[in-house]
């Protein structure tokens, strides 16, 4: 029986001394407490180890049993009185055993587990390990950090529940479980706060060190991934309580106002191997983008925040967070990208940022971002708010903010629907300052004649493609069309009936060349089709079309003609708005003429 052979080893042990014992004793302890966990004599176990004779023993050898005592835990169903048993041998380990050789075995044990037992296993040996850590002495910081640093490693590969119906599940108990890892990490919290408390030059900053890991680890996963809006039905959002609980550590040890101003491009980090060094910054970089979210958007430790700072400056310091999730392809990364911009922006006077703002590299890279995801990003609504908070960041700016920042995106988005949204923000601006009774620098003389100039062209002269550039053409073509109509030429406010001939020459000329050859090929095109259809007595015909210079994917002749014709329609709504530009420049020169003559 096994309990039999475990006795009888106990026995053999007792009247050794603790230095004699040797690694056979070990292995038969082992090997004997195992079988009777296996064979369900776990309360007989227990009786043994709860036996003050064998206490020696125990504090020597009793760490071996976790691994079969975690296996038979998970065998047994909740209600087993044998599991009840298991259970209490794991607690009375914690208390007897030398903590330091326990402390291995339940990280060894930690270690090994994955997939779906991860949290389940994290969550049993949570309160063990708690207890073996405050019992030790030597090197504790160093032991509570690589405890932190494993769970949270053996966390991470698991997916983060996202919708509602997934974190009301919580089929592999994450977020139950990283509310178990705060609650572990509190006495820790609490003896780093009480050791502040009694020296304000605490200097013993290990511990603290290894707490802030923890916290940046647990911003990074799960928290930059996580949904953190209130979601009706669920009383206690966890991950919104996790949150919480993070904030609260970070500001208990005094690391968290450090952490949200912290400009860590600055630094270098501390490692000879760049490869380690990126991926550092990399990470850090992460959390802290995720620290600004919690609190600039869901107000996360707000009542700790010092209400001394303009919003402006609450954008600089931001811009950087910004980035970094706007450069995440991820939709809960990116949407935390945007409401954190947005949040900043809302807090700002339109037409209130300063024109200088615009030199710092963040403010340049932000806009550009927003016009990728408007441009690249597959969903719909993300594309739709990049463009609101796009104009939002347009009209916080200065007039030569504006003007400033009208030119950068001109010259890089490379997207004319993008650039026929500029062109009608300078129509806006235009007109604002045509309004005004004082003289607008910016976007009336030379400032705006310069802007006209990038404006007014075609990127190839007449071989430009009209087609792809549709957007950016008609919102030009609308522009000279505005500007001629609203300023006269005996006022000439805005410079542009002195630049007429350089427009002229540079963009409605061209612009008039191209439309004739383009039409002309599209003509043919259509000509071609139809008769290729009449020799083939079929319309369902299939073959391919190039347009805009991309393949088109197979169609049938009936469909290409189709296309063609929507291109040939494109071209004459430009060339409708080109002949009324003409006209107007004609009928307002011959008044001018006219009155001078």
């Amino acid at each position: 029986m096994a309990v039999d052979e475990l006795q009888a080893i106990i026995q053999r042990c007792q009247i050794l001394e603790e230095a004699d014992f040797k690694g056979e004793d070990f292995n038969l302890f082992l090997v004997a407490g195992q079988k009777c966990l296996e064979d369900g004599y776990a309360a007989q176990l227990l009786e043994i180890i709860q036996n003050e004779k064998n206490r020696v023993i125990i504090k020597n050898m009793g760490w071996n049993l976790i691994s079969p005592l975690v296996r038979c835990i998970f065998m047994y169903k909740q209600e087993d009185d044998k599991r009840g048993h298991c259970l209490r041998i794991l607690e009375q380990l914690a208390q007897l055993c030398n903590p330091k050789e326990l402390f291995l075995g339940l990280l060894e044990q930690i270690e090994q587990t994955s997939g779906e037992q991860v949290c389940e296993t994290v969550m049993l040996l949570l309160q063990p390990l708690q207890t073996v850590l405050l019992k030790l002495q030597n090197k504790k910081a160093y032991s509570v950090g690589l405890s932190l640093a494993m769970i949270m490693n053996q966390l991470t590969p698991l997916p983060v529940p996202y919708t509602k119906q997934q974190i009301q599940e919580d089929k592999l108990g994450l977020c139950q479980c990283c509310n178990a890892v705060v609650d572990f990490a509190k006495p820790f919290v609490n003896e780093v706060v009480k050791n502040m408390e009694k020296s304000p030059e605490y200097n013993d900053m290990e511990l603290k060190e290894e707490l802030v890991k923890f916290c940046m680890k647990s911003l990074k996963y799960p928290l930059l991934t996580a949904q953190l809006e209130e979601l009706e039905g669920i009383e206690e959002h966890p991950f919104r309580h996790f949150a919480t609980e993070i904030i609260d550590i970070l500001w208990n040890i005094r690391e968290l106002i450090p952490l949200v101003f912290v400009h860590c491009k600055g630094k270098s980090p501390p490692w000879e191997d760049q490869e380690f060094a990126d991926i550092e910054e990399k990470n850090s970089a992460d959390s802290l983008a995720c620290l600004s979210y919690l609190m600039f958007v869901h107000h996360f430790g707000v009542e700790c925040f010092p209400v001394v700072f303009s919003p402006s400056y609450l954008l600089l310091c931001n811009m950087m967070h910004i980035e970094v999730l706007l450069k995440r392809t991820e939709e809960s990364v990116l949407s935390k990208g945007l409401d954190l911009f947005e949040s900043c922006l809302l807090r700002i006077e339109d037409n209130s940022l300063l024109h200088h703002y615009l030199e710092f590299r963040d403010f340049i890279h932000v806009p550009q971002d927003l016009v990728k995801i408007m441009i690249l990003c597959p969903m719909e609504n993300m594309r739709k708010k990049s463009l609101n908070i796009l104009q939002l960041f347009i009209d916080k700016f200065d007039t030569e903010g504006k003007y400033t920042l009208f030119r950068c995106l001109l010259k890089t988005s490379n997207h004319a629907g993008v650039e026929g949204y500029i062109i009608k923000n300078i129509k806006d601006q235009i007109h604002l300052a045509l309004m005004k009774d004082y003289d607008n620098v910016w976007f009336t003389g030379h400032h705006l004649i310069s802007l006209l100039d990038l404006v007014l062209s075609l990127p190839e002269g007449a071989e430009t493609d009209l087609l792809q550039n549709s957007d950016r053409i008609m919102a030009s073509l609308n522009l000279l069309r505005y500007l001629v109509i609203k300023d006269c030429e005996s006022g000439n406010q805005t410079g542009v009936w002195t630049t007429l001939g350089k427009i002229e020459q540079n963009f409605l000329k061209p612009l008039r060349v191209g439309l004739n050859m383009s039409k002309a090929h599209y003509e043919a095109e259509i000509k071609n089709k139809k008769e290729n259809r009449k020799e083939a007595h079929s319309s369902n015909t299939v073959c391919s079309l190039t347009v805009s210079g991309e393949k088109m994917p197979a169609m049938t002749t009936g469909m290409q003609l189709q296309v063609l014709h929507s291109a040939l329609f494109t071209f004459d709504l430009i060339e409708s708005v080109l002949a009324r530009v003409e006209e107007l420049i004609e009928v307002k020169t011959k008044v001018v003429m006219d009155e001078n003559s």
